[in-house]
């Protein structure tokens, strides 16, 4: 018995000799993008995570990007504290009105009817205003990779009462996103702003709690916002851009070669963004019609009239005269 015992250990042994080691497979460094947006590409922060990931899993061996859309990792505001603290999620699509907390001058981009066209707002991003922003955004903690626009400019959406005249906007509460500029943005139209989390809206509309809101067109189809509104006031009052932002110390956790290819794929994800905003943004607007949701075309000349001394007012209380007179010059 013994004998066989030996034989057994002996052949086992041998096995173990003759196999080759078992080499973990390597694990691939995770890169998690926070969006506020639902999982729907009708939506240009998440058509900008999902190109943005798209190109990065096909480009890299080391990388692999994940989408959290629909704040799954909180709400904007906590996750971009914790990004600046190099915690949480790696980066997040979405306006820079988000980041105005951390860099007050990047506020300038939200300023009230400053926008000419969409041609007009890339020109600025790729200019000098955007790399000067983009240098104090490092400063702060974050690395901007690329920016884009918005499908569409932000309207004033109600629930219940039809605006069809500029007057008609007075004293409506209206939800905005909690930063100064968009509350300045909104009070200089005459209604009240009302900061509020995105996720808040539609019960607030339910309840009365809101008159309206403020948001593009493709955001009231993608969050079924229609449900609680009916009708849409065609303001242009303010066009947010979209932007992808790293967290600098997440960033910096990558070698060259990984960050190139997240740059390219961040590059090439604001260009399809850019690219399909105008033909989107009629989309969207034609499909809110479809659900049946009234669409009023208003003169806005005494809501862009007011809207010139907010901008001064808010450009010299973000320290950004320089970057405003460049933006209106372009």
């Amino acid at each position: 018995m013994h004998r066989i015992l030996r034989a057994a250990l002996a052949l086992a042994v041998g096995l173990s000799m003759a196999l080759p080691a078992v080499v973990p497979a390597q694990t691939k460094k995770l890169v998690r993008i926070h969006t506020a947006g639902p999982a729907d590409l009708g939506v240009d922060n998440t058509m900008m995570a999902h190109q943005f990931m798209t190109y990065v899993n096909a480009n890299s061996d080391t990388v692999e990007v994940k989408i959290f859309p629909n704040s799954q990792l909180g709400q904007s505001r906590e996750v971009i504290e914790a990004m600046r603290l190099g915690s949480g999620a790696s980066g997040t699509t979405g306006g820079p009105a988000e980041y105005a907390s951390f860099v007050k001058r990047l506020g300038v981009l939200g300023l009230p009817f400053m926008w000419k066209s969409y041609d007009h707002a890339i020109a600025v991003l790729d200019g000098p205003v955007g790399k000067e922003l983009e240098a104090e955004m490092e400063k702060a903690g974050f690395k901007v990779l690329s920016w884009a626009v918005s499908w569409g400019y932000r309207n004033v959406v109600t629930a219940k009462k039809e605006v069809t005249k500029a007057a008609d906007l007075k004293g409506l509460k209206i939800r905005t996103i909690p930063t100064k500029v968009f509350v300045a943005a909104v009070n200089a139209m005459g209604a009240n702003a009302t900061p509020m989390n995105f996720g808040e809206i539609y019960t607030s509309l339910q309840s009365g709690v809101l008159d309206g809101y403020e948001h593009t067109a493709a955001t009231t189809v993608s969050f079924k916002l229609n449900e609680v509104a009916c009708c849409i006031a065609l303001t242009r009052h303010l066009m947010d851009p979209t932007v992808l932002v790293f967290s600098l110390a997440e960033w910096k956790k990558f070698t060259p070669q990984e960050q190139a290819v997240m740059m390219k794929g961040a590059q090439q994800a604001a260009k399809i963004v850019r690219d399909l905003a105008p033909q989107r943004e009629a989309e969207s607007l034609a499909e809110v019609k479809k659900l049946g949701m009234k669409v009023h075309e208003i003169d806005v000349t005494p809501l862009q009239k007011a809207a010139v001394t907010a901008q001064d007012e808010l450009a010299k209380e973000f320290g950004a005269e320089a970057l405003l007179a460049t933006i209106r010059k372009q």
